[in-house]
């Protein structure tokens, strides 16, 4: 005996018990891509049972719509939000699916009249804008700001409207009006997050094409480190090398004079010998002058200054007999001391202050 296939209320409650849950699950773990598969696939036979139902018409108003069929208005917008949680390698196709259902959603809620002034403004912009869809279009920060602030307000507003409802639908003997107005109340929440939805996917469908018909980068040669300059061949680290072993003065100079006179000594000696030499030499680099020759050889260059001038020499005391001078410094002293008086120590430190 075959069994039934379930009806539309099951399914449509079922897809929203495991909607409610799917918040609880790890992205990335198969749970979550189990339960995701299994909400879209109870939407998509909510759809197709509604379709053969026939339960919605253009030719009939919201009044003509029973409170129990009311509900399954919001299906197209459920199943959407569900395909954009969706992350894989055939993520654009998924968004695009989306904004179908959506436009579907908000279509059908359009004909119902069930969208208000500033919901169809949108609506109508989006069906002119679809590539290019923003709730928000000016330019200007201030109306940007503005608009943020005003659909806040009206998502907080809506979220505490269909909180309360959904209260006083679980009381006992509750009334029809009750119920259709929190189905009312959930398709009104279901169109501000439609929106939201839409203007995301559509910044998020023109990142991909960017990312898909951006070059691919050919990796190159890595550009040169400008902290280490360019260095010739012959360079070496030694500090102690041949010419540094002839003299502070001489280091780097010329051998021989242009006459052929030899102007520093060296020895004649081929790399063999120069390496072998350099086996058994002092793990440091060893002084090549005396202090007092280092101090000569800095003063010949200019590096110490002689001399100095009286700065640190005693003062003279004033004569006592000079009464100009007496009284002269009788007045720098009490200037100071006026000057003291009304700087305290610290006033001037003005980041320490509590």
């Amino acid at each position: 005996m075959d069994t039934p296939e379930p009806s539309l209320r099951v399914l449509f409650h079922q897809a929203k018990k495991q909607q409610e849950g799917l918040d609880s699950l790890d992205p990335r773990s198969a749970d979550f891509k189990h339960a995701l598969q299994s909400i879209i696939d109870n939407l998509e036979q909510c759809r197709n049972l509604i379709r053969d139902l026939s339960l919605f018409s253009t030719n009939e108003e919201v009044e003509d719509i029973s409170t129990q069929d009311l509900q399954y208005l919001t299906v197209d917008c459920l199943l959407a939000e569900v395909k954009i949680k969706g992350y894989g390698e055939h993520r654009q196709v998924s968004l695009q699916d989306a904004a179908e259902l959506f436009e579907h959603f908000l279509t059908r809620l359009d004909q119902y009249g069930l969208l208000g002034t500033s919901d169809r403004k949108l609506y109508e912009r989006y069906l002119e804008q679809r590539s290019s869809f923003r709730i928000v279009s000016s330019n200007s920060p201030e109306e940007k700001r503005r608009i943020k602030i005003s659909r806040f307000q009206e998502e907080k507003s809506l979220k505490q409207k269909l909180q309360y409802l959904r209260d006083e639908s679980q009381k006992a003997n509750v009334d029809d009006e009750t119920i259709r107005s929190l189905y009312l109340a959930e398709i009104a929440f279901l169109v501000n997050k439609a929106f939201s939805s839409l203007d995301m996917i559509t910044q998020e469908l023109e990142i991909l094409s960017q990312m898909r018909h951006a070059e691919p980068v050919k990796p190159g040669p890595p550009p040169p480190d400008q902290r280490f300059p360019a260095r010739p061949e012959s360079y070496s680290e030694r500090l102690d090398g041949p010419a540094a072993m002839a003299g502070l003065a001489k280091r780097g100079g010329p051998l021989l004079s242009p006459s052929g006179k030899p102007l520093q000594p060296f020895t004649l000696t081929d790399k063999r010998t120069q390496l072998r030499q350099g086996v058994f030499r002092a793990g440091h680099n060893l002084p090549t002058m005396s202090i007092d020759e280092y101090l000569e050889e800095e003063r010949r260059r200019g590096g110490i200054i002689d001399g100095g001038g009286n700065a640190n020499a005693p003062q003279p005391e004033p004569d006592e007999d000079n009464m100009e001078q007496v009284d002269a410094a009788t007045m720098k002293a009490r200037e100071w001391d006026e000057f003291v008086e009304a700087n305290p120590k610290g006033a001037g430190n003005t980041l320490n202050r509590g």
